[in-house]
């Protein structure tokens, strides 16, 4: 049960677990891997209809899109919108990242226990069923809210992005997600973003920096034969090898990078880390031949402010300064924020978990205020946002929640809902 004395004591008890574990599971074993939402968008579409919430699909392309649901309040109140993604991160089909892509727990779900099994149980349906089931206590409840209640379903939020296709070939960006829904009416007074924070409140978030670092060679594309005597992988005339070295600088950039790039704020601390994602050069089909071009692909975490073009200035001298002749190019630029005027929602957020936990909210650990999210998107559009959810604690190794903890989420954001929206604005 969850406890009294808190905003939303009137509500929460139609807040049902039953409910609750089936609609996770339902939406959780519609496999969305990004770019492939559209299933569970229908889903979870006729859901809202049938529970009275007049959803929007709001989407750049009629196979994917994003919903906007309302309970309207009477206009006299704030409004709250409630913010996860439907897709997830487990690829479509095998990739060269991913060597477990047919684990059944990246694209089915199911019960173990006291645990919800399943990689969309986790990132990022589960937090959705829990604010979903928290919005339809409200509704159930008979309280007439002052201020609208808004659920919110996004693609896209772990989407690809261009970086060397052809204007208009592409269908994957996150502009298709928060911020298309964001700009296309899906808005509030207060938005919270159901992430796992461990239940921590977080409203500052990284940015992140994708940089295309290019080795050349201006000898020639040397047939294997013809190759002349090796020296320093830097005077190599095969880039794969001087991209070897590029590889080791870089390395020891992102140390003293790391080490350097710390933010902390009420909202949560941000380390900045980075990392090379992906190598391209050569042809498998003509390894006789040196190529004569090599390019790796950079994430740089970010900290909320930091200038991206002095950043792409740092690894352009530290790789010239290595000998190696190499350009550096910014292919995304997606900034981090820490989100201002949220002293209200925090307020309510905190009253909500102290009622349903009996304590106050334990700070969130650094990496999930050290991701990109689309917290960042309404904190850059001006709109006060936190983050706020379950955390697997076995992530790394086993993508799960328990249930009590899933149950706990709906619960707070049930009284939330009744903390912001309730009340009517002071005069």
């Amino acid at each position: 049960m969850s406890a009294t004395g808190g905003p939303g004591d009137e509500v929460v008890r139609f807040v049902d677990r039953d409910e609750l574990i089936s609609l996770v599971l339902d939406i959780c074993n519609i496999d969305s891997p990004v770019g492939h939402e559209g299933a569970v968008a229908q889903r979870l579409y006729a859901w809202l209809t049938d529970e009275g919430f007049a959803p929007r699909r709001i989407g750049l392309f009629p196979d994917r899109y994003n919903l906007l649901g309302c309970l309207p309040g009477t206009g006299s109140g704030e409004s709250l919108l409630f913010n996860g993604h439907m897709d997830t991160y487990a690829p479509a089909v095998p990739d060269d990242v991913h060597h477990e892509a047919t684990r059944d727990e990246l694209h089915k779900a199911w019960i173990e226990g006291d645990l919800l099994i399943g990689d969309g149980v986790v990132n990022d349906k589960g937090p959705v069923a829990a604010f979903l089931i928290a919005a339809k206590a409200v509704r159930r409840s008979g309280l007439r809210l002052a201020g609208d209640l808004l659920v919110s379903a996004v693609i896209a939020e772990t989407a690809h992005e261009p970086y060397e296709d052809a204007p208009g070939a592409v269908r994957d960006t996150k502009e298709l997600g928060a911020r298309f829904l964001a700009t296309h009416g899906g808005i509030a007074d207060h938005v919270l973003v159901a992430e796992g924070t461990n239940f921590g409140l977080v409203w500052v978030e990284a940015g992140k920096f994708w940089f295309k670092v290019s080795v050349r060679s201006a000898q020639p594309a040397f047939y294997t034969p013809y190759l002349p005597p090796r020296g320093e992988p830097n005077e190599s005339p095969n880039m794969i090898v001087a991209a070897a070295e590029a590889v080791r600088v870089l390395e020891r950039w992102a140390a003293a990078y790391e080490s350097t790039h710390r933010y902390e704020c009420a909202g949560g601390t941000v380390i900045a880390k980075a990392q090379i994602g992906a190598i391209r050069s050569g042809d498998p089909s003509r390894p006789f031949l040196s190529p004569q071009i090599a390019h790796l692909y950079l994430d740089v975490r970010a900290l909320p402010g930091q200038d991206a073009l002095a950043t792409r200035d740092e690894i352009s001298h530290a790789l010239r300064d290595a000998g190696l002749d190499a350009s550096v190019e910014l292919y995304v630029f997606r900034p981090g924020y820490e989100a201002k005027g949220v002293e209200t929602l925090v307020a309510a957020v905190r009253s909500s978990h102290r009622a349903v936990f009996g304590t106050e909210p334990e700070p969130a650990p650094p990496p999930t205020s050290s991701m990109w999210r689309d917290s960042n998107v309404f904190s850059e559009l001006g709109i006060p946002v936190i983050n706020y959810g379950p955390r697997s604690a076995t992530h790394s190794f086993r993508r799960a929640l328990t249930i009590e903890s899933l149950y706990q989420a709906a619960c707070v954001y049930a009284r939330t809902a009744v903390a912001i929206c309730g009340p009517k604005k002071a005069r």
